[in-house]
């Protein structure tokens, strides 16, 4: 087996290098990944880059406006706002792409298995994945966050689930066509074990579509999350994510529409950029635009 390993080795690391030629063509997607890596990079920095602790309180300077001193202005509590949304970038960002992460690596397991191995697992694992669907997005992860409770690593374990079918049924779609290729007839006639023929064979060699799938899962997941905060079931205050942020300004949007713009902006600025990282991942790993 160690030449056809080299071989399929050799053929995705030549796949790699036709999809990133094609997406540094796409300057929305470079666009997007530039803003998208910055906002990682200042989150990680935020503790030692923010002007002022995100918990530091001066009630001398209460809904003040953007200015020199607090360039987003501050909140009810005099807060510095700037310094609270590139801290709170932590827990929004962190959020989607843990999610995400887990939901799309669980997710390609049990759409590997199921759509290897057929028959009767995979319409019991089918049928599982179609109560979970049947309910809407916001709904489960607003029912999953109701019973767990808020908090952090409760939110992120209802957006997990929220992502499973999805990437389950994607992957399943592509193992399905993938296991008819005379290379895992090969696989399977010299005796390899099914779950080498799983991970070493079928799944790198199917999850194209959930990388474009992903990476807008991230943006959809910010939003969800920052949904859940917003109604007080995700992440709780005075922790600033950016949805609890949204969820305290609320009340004063008229008096102070500062407080309810700038981490609105954060959020929206996010989800733009992941889309377009998205639609260019999707383009350059079109098999129409290959050589």
């Amino acid at each position: 087996m160690a030449v056809p390993e080299i071989r399929n080795k050799h053929r995705n690391n030549s796949e790699m290098h036709r999809v990133m030629r094609q997406l540094k063509k796409n300057k929305l997607a470079m666009i997007g990944l530039v803003i998208f890596a910055i906002e990682i990079i200042v989150a990680i920095l935020s503790p030692y880059i923010i002007p002022y602790k995100y918990n530091a309180m001066d009630m001398t300077s209460v809904q003040k406006g953007p200015s020199l001193v607090h360039l987003f202005g501050t909140d009810e509590l005099g807060r510095d706002i700037f310094s609270r949304v590139l801290y709170g970038g932590q827990y929004s960002l962190t959020m989607g792409v843990l999610a995400t992460f887990i939901s799309t690596t669980v997710g390609m397991l049990i759409g590997a298995v199921s759509g290897y191995f057929g028959g009767k697992v995979d319409n019991i694992m089918m049928r599982i994945l179609d109560v979970i669907q049947s309910l809407p997005n916001m709904l489960l992860s607003i029912v999953i966050s109701a019973v767990l409770g808020s908090g952090f690593v409760n939110t992120i374990i209802a957006l997990s689930v929220n992502g499973l079918p999805a990437a389950a049924r994607m992957l399943r779609a592509q193992i399905m066509k993938e296991r008819e290729n005379e290379y895992i007839e090969a696989a399977v006639s010299i005796n390899c074990s099914r779950s080498r023929i799983i991970l070493n064979h079928l799944i790198p060699n199917s999850f194209s579509p959930n990388i474009v799938q992903a990476t807008m899962g991230v943006a959809s997941m910010i939003s969800i999350a920052a949904s859940l905060s917003f109604i007080g079931l995700g992440v709780q205050p005075p922790i600033p994510e950016w949805g609890a942020m949204l969820s305290a300004a609320r009340q004063f949007i008229r008096q102070s529409p500062h407080m309810v713009i700038f981490p609105g902006l954060a959020i929206a600025v996010t989800v733009l950029a992941l889309n377009l990282l998205g639609d260019g991942l999707r383009d350059a790993l079109d098999p129409k635009l290959k050589n």
